[in-house]
């Protein structure tokens, strides 16, 4: 697809794990400059939905960009979305509300080797 946002929380769960801290934070870091990162519910998909249907109707493709490569849109979105994420960590677990979810949106696929950086950092 050539937009969709993507659920990623039970891969940056499992970093969390496999870096063993118990108290701390976990930064994300999308690599990308068509492509970002939100928080915001995973539960029901008519929200992802939403969301995509909302940033469409707020950056045209139709204006009259100036960056040959013809993804203007992409780059626009993806600055409005965010290239980074700060999720506590408590007890070994990611600090989410309920329907709470980390998304990874895409802009401008689809694209093969999409990477989203992922630290967990221990408290003191």
């Amino acid at each position: 697809m050539r937009e969709e946002l993507v659920d990623i929380t039970r891969q940056v769960r499992d970093a969390v794990a496999r870096s063993g801290v118990r108290e701390g934070v976990c930064h994300l870091w999308c690599e990308h400059t068509t492509a970002g990162l939100t928080v915001n519910e995973n539960a029901d998909p008519d929200v992802k939905r939403d969301i995509l249907m909302a940033l469409s109707r707020t950056v045209s493709d139709a204006w009259p960009y100036s960056h040959a490569e013809g993804n203007s849109p992409a780059h626009v979105k993806s600055s409005l979305m965010g290239c980074s994420l700060a999720v506590p960590v408590s007890g070994g677990q990611l600090v989410l509300g309920t329907w709470q979810g980390l998304l990874f949106a895409e802009f401008d696929g689809p694209r093969r080797n999409r990477r989203v950086a992922v630290v967990v950092i221990p408290s003191r």
